[in-house]
């Protein structure tokens, strides 16, 4: 019986630096049978050639240039060209251990359909990962080790855009790459929660993440901060939002007055909370600022929690409990 082809996805533009040591992870990983859907956004170095010198010696290796702009194009592209049983996609930047392709693989085929596979991952960077790469990285493995990807949802994207895997009708069901919604890695991420596809534990790096000055997703505006708050929104709204009961904005921070905007903006009411005496009192956007205890006066409020310190994050937790609030069903903090 011959074994399931797995299908990879790669946009790239401009990461000549960088694409070799990508193109030689897959073909030197242990698992075999794949193919690799590159597409060329517009580049303007010698991306292409390089990519094209290994098309020439590996059939398995497909180059296409991307008929539109962006990564949603260059993927939908990929997916069209692609024929493999399951789906990954990979960055043209990152590197892939050995066994990435196998161990994925392995957990799909042991665990079903309506399964998400992914690793953990491991930054890196020729001139050392900051602390805010580090902690969401820690973060982030936290959450595969266990599976509970989905548990944090609307703080970060949960699953590692180039680090998953998938059934190919289980992507073509929720839409593949279709929706024009950025960041696509993130928008995908709900959609899977959304489809309540099941995140598989694991204990094992599979991904090596490279950061650098001029990633795209340090230099491009579809990954602005605005970008997400307008995804989170809209999926909550749409999946977790009960519009029977008191929507409560908790913190009036430079993120809590976006999304008390973004709300007003969009019709939905609210009431908003602080534990800052400075501001208890006063109205912005023409709503006032309460004090926190002021929760305790509406029946069964929904929470956003914008407080982005985690030592206060904690003590909110706690505060929460008391109260008898459920994480991602009474309250979800959003940073």
């Amino acid at each position: 019986m011959q074994e399931p082809l797995i299908s990879i996805l790669i946009p790239f533009k401009n990461t000549q630096a960088y694409l070799a040591e990508c193109i030689d992870s897959i073909i030197n990983q242990s698992y075999t049978h794949w193919e690799l859907l590159i597409v060329d956004d517009h580049s303007t170095d010698k991306s292409f050639n390089l990519v094209h010198s290994y098309a020439r010696k590996d059939s398995r290796i497909q180059l296409l240039k991307n008929e539109g702009s962006g990564i949603i194009a260059a993927l939908k592209l990929a997916f069209t060209h692609s024929k493999g049983n399951y789906i990954t996609r990979m960055d043209s930047d990152d590197i892939m251990p050995h066994l990435k392709l196998e161990t994925l693989l392995n957990k799909l085929l042991e665990n079903g359909k309506h399964h998400i596979a992914t690793g953990l991952v491991s930054y890196f960077s020729a001139e050392g990962i900051s602390d805010g790469y580090r902690n969401y990285e820690t973060w982030l493995n936290g959450l595969t080790k266990n599976g509970s990807n989905y548990s944090e949802i609307y703080k970060e994207c949960v699953i590692p855009s180039p680090c998953w895997m998938i059934n190919r009708t289980d992507l073509e069901t929720i839409n593949a790459f279709n929706p024009l919604r950025y960041p696509e890695d993130y928008d995908l991420t709900f959609r899977f929660y959304e489809a309540n596809y099941k995140v598989i534990p694991c204990n094992t790096v599979l991904h090596y993440w490279r950061d650098y000055g001029t990633r795209a997703s340090r230099t491009d505006a579809n990954y602005a901060e605005n970008s997400f708050i307008d995804l989170k929104l809209f999926y909550f709204l749409k999946l977790n939002y009960n519009g029977l009961r008191p929507l409560v904005i908790w913190g009036a921070g430079k993120k809590g007055k976006t999304i008390a905007k973004k709300l007003i903006d969009l019709n939905v009411s609210f009431h908003w909370i602080c534990d800052n005496p400075k501001k208890i009192g006063k109205h912005i956007y023409d709503q006032e600022m309460k004090p926190f205890q002021y929760l305790e006066t509406l029946e069964k409020p929904q929470s956003i929690i914008s407080v982005a310190n985690t030592e206060q994050q904690q003590i909110i937790k706690t505060y929460l409990a008391h109260q008898n609030m459920l994480s991602m069903k009474d309250y979800f903090f959003f940073c």
